[in-house]
């Protein structure tokens, strides 16, 4: 990986000694697109202070662009990056202030569906520039400031391509969630997860009647709905459909946002 080049390049050259990192591979082999990214990131960036660039740019190529975290690895992986940069912009603060306390928990929602959400690098090309609107957009609170962001987005950069509108709407889909106390929703096989659901017997006949086939499990607080049997539906979050979006707002609204209500 970009990380262990960049380790491996370290190693050599000590106070006054100088001394140079060869990276070889076949010449009558060809070199995979990622394998040339790697190399030249580690061929630009060679000053002091380097490793802040090389460590975006290892970001950037496992994925650090994906809000639904299906590339990432390690801690990334267990709570999603737009999470994950939240968490070390925190520590970093605590860290300069000196002071550190016991902040409450914020409901946060991981949203894993197919769907093809996300900033192409032909739309914004600049790195440091995706990864700040990533993060904007990941620590939006309410529509009223993603529609800010879609309008600064056009006024900048143009009319937004359908990756981009996309992750708007699961970034608006997670600020929904996160308002009815869900912290789950995931395509699990052939079913749609969702929890932490607490559904009445009431509630329970409405599932089956809206959605038949569907499984409520009470110990796990999981509901677990059979997708749409019809023909190229996973194929709907691809680019230019927004019908599995759709669908999944359609269940918290019909199904968990009237038992918001009424617990009020």
């Amino acid at each position: 990986g970009l990380s262990q080049l960049h380790q491996l390049r370290g190693r050599v050259g000590r106070s006054r000694e100088r001394a140079y990192a060869y990276f070889l591979y076949p010449t009558d082999k060809p070199i995979t697109e990622l394998a040339h990214d790697r190399l030249t990131t580690i061929a630009t960036n060679t000053d002091l202070g380097a490793g802040m660039q090389v460590a975006l740019k290892d970001l950037e190529i496992r994925g650090a662009g994906n809000l639904l975290g299906g590339e990432q690895s390690g801690h990334i992986a267990e709570v999603g990056f737009d999470l994950y940069m939240r968490m070390v912009s925190d520590a970093v603060e605590e860290f300069k202030s000196g002071y550190f306390e016991e902040t409450p928990k914020k409901i946060d929602c991981k949203v894993e569906l197919p769907i093809n959400a996300h900033l192409p690098v032909e739309y914004i090309e600049a790195e440091r520039l995706r990864l700040d609107l990533y993060r904007r957009i990941a620590d939006a609170e309410n529509d009223e400031v993603l529609m800010e962001i879609k309008a600064e987005l056009q006024d900048r950069f143009g009319e937004l391509p359908e990756p981009v509108n996309e992750l708007l709407a699961v970034a608006s889909l997670r600020i929904f969630a996160k308002q009815l106390g869900i912290t789950d929703i995931a395509m699990a096989g052939k079913n749609l997860r969702v929890a932490p659901v607490v559904l009445p017997e009431s509630a329970q006949i409405k599932l089956n009647r809206l959605y038949p086939g569907s499984i409520y499990k009470s110990a796990s607080e999981t509901i677990l709905i059979a997708r749409p049997q019809r023909p190229n539906w996973i194929e709907a979050g691809q680019v230019g459909d927004t019908s599995t979006l759709a669908w999944v707002d359609s269940i918290l609204k019909n199904l968990i946002q009237p038992l918001t209500i009424t617990k009020r």
